[in-house]
């Protein structure tokens, strides 16, 4: 399919700052124009009537499991449940076996991502091994393809490998991912620290372990003049920090996913380990808190965290390992929880959700401007859906919003100018 015309679609464009009713053409993989007016002889042909076109999404944090886990996930599967969801562009973590912390493991995930249905982005390691100690040839994975470096999954336990990171990365273009845990004070517990995990009778994990690693890395990028991102914020005082630290300079950007702003520990008292995850579900002072960093610009992008994990792990609530999967809800969560009660506009949803990871990863996306990839997300936002578990698109079934009743509904993914989804 070498063109292809979206017709009559509700054309929300972050870049444009507004919406309006257009078509979209696209050609050899590339948007060629949008406008009302526009029509192309010979050009496959979909009626958008009724439905939003946007910037095809942009996961900035997804775990794809290969290679080492790939009975839980892989980079096909993945990326089959990322175009179920309008996601066109996603960051994979390096907490695989063996890990990415090597030119030729970056190599391998993005060679092997070539016939996948998604642009596949890697995030190298920070440190070797993921042991938090010992930088990784940092200049050897940008070269191989590297787009970014984190050990997430786990922290960089070393201030002075965090410091070296930190300094070296931006003179290669690669963006610091921080996962924010103080692992002295989360000590192996298994949700938030609070009335839930009293009720239990389980450890629970301090909000002080996110916030004592944020304020490191923080401080870390205030006193040597360089950029960092937070991973899944999900704590009111993580929020404030950023705040904070924005408005004195400091060169921070931050993501939440859609569990910190839509759900609270409370869904642990069902004892079901497809609520755990990390950092773990918090009150609900944190969800608004989080909720309000992205109304007023404090948290910058909308990550999945998607990590899948095998019925069978996820069976045992206490000693199921953490993760949820999110890439096929995440719009949906947005509109659910975000858009409809008021909170945000669709326009600044798919924003945060495009345009904004992009920029932070420095990769072409995020917009339908001419020139751009033609990576597309057509999408009915007023349709309700219920999540069925059981009939999603990758390995795993951990979906922190099974069952329930969600707004906004993905009809059609474009990718490099192809249909790679079509849900009617």
């Amino acid at each position: 399919m070498e063109k292809l015309l979206i017709k009559n679609a509700a054309i929300i464009d972050p870049v444009r700052g507004k919406s309006f009713t257009g078509n979209i053409l696209c050609s050899d993989g590339k948007i060629t124009g949008t406008g009302a007016g526009i029509t192309c002889g010979g050009a496959f042909e979909v009626n958008a009537d009724g439905l939003c076109a946007a910037p095809g999404l942009v996961d900035m944090h997804v775990h794809l499991r290969d290679p080492g886990f790939t009975e839980k996930e892989d980079i096909f599967s993945g990326c089959r449940a990322a175009a179920a969801g309008g996601v066109t562009s996603l960051l994979c973590m390096p907490n695989t076996n063996p890990v990415l912390d090597s030119a030729e493991m970056v190599k391998y995930v993005l060679e092997k991502a070539r016939g996948a249905c998604a642009n596949v982005y890697a995030a190298g390691a920070i440190t070797e091994g993921l042991r938090g100690d010992g930088v990784s040839d940092l200049r050897g994975l940008k070269d191989a393809g590297a787009a970014a470096v984190s050990d997430d999954g786990r922290p960089v336990i070393s201030s002075k490998a965090m410091a070296k990171a930190m300094l070296e990365a931006p003179a290669l273009g690669l963006r610091v991912l921080a996962h924010c845990e103080d692992l002295y004070l989360s000590d192996g517990g298994k949700l938030n620290e609070g009335a839930v995990s009293k009720f239990l009778g389980v450890k629970g994990v301090p909000p002080a372990a996110e916030e004592c690693g944020t304020a490191r890395e923080i401080t870390l990028a205030a006193s040597y003049g360089v950029p960092v991102h937070i991973c899944h914020v999900s704590t009111a005082k993580s929020v404030e920090m950023v705040r904070s630290a924005k408005k004195h300079g400091v060169k921070v950007t931050c993501e939440t996913a859609p569990h910190y702003f839509a759900l609270t520990e409370k869904e642990l008292l069902k004892r079901d380990a497809d609520y755990r995850m990390s950092p773990p579900l918090r009150t609900e002072n944190d969800r608004m808190a989080v909720i309000e960093g992205l109304m007023d610009g404090t948290v910058d992008a909308i990550a999945t965290d998607h990590a899948p994990h095998t019925p069978k792990e996820k069976s045992d609530f206490l000693n199921a390992p953490n993760g949820v999967v999110g890439m096929e809800t995440s719009l949906a969560a947005g509109i659910t929880f975000l858009v409809k009660p008021g909170y945000i506009s669709l326009q600044r949803l798919i924003a945060l959700m495009s345009y904004n990871p992009a920029g932070i990863l420095g990769i072409n996306a995020g917009t339908l401007k001419a020139g751009a990839p033609a990576d597309i997300v057509l999408f009915d936002p007023a349709e309700e859906w219920t999540v069925d578990a059981a009939k999603l698109h990758g390995k795993s079934r951990n979906a922190v919003f099974k069952g329930r009743k969600l707004i906004g509904k993905v009809k059609m993914t474009v990718c490099r100018g192809k249909i790679v989804y079509n849900g009617g």
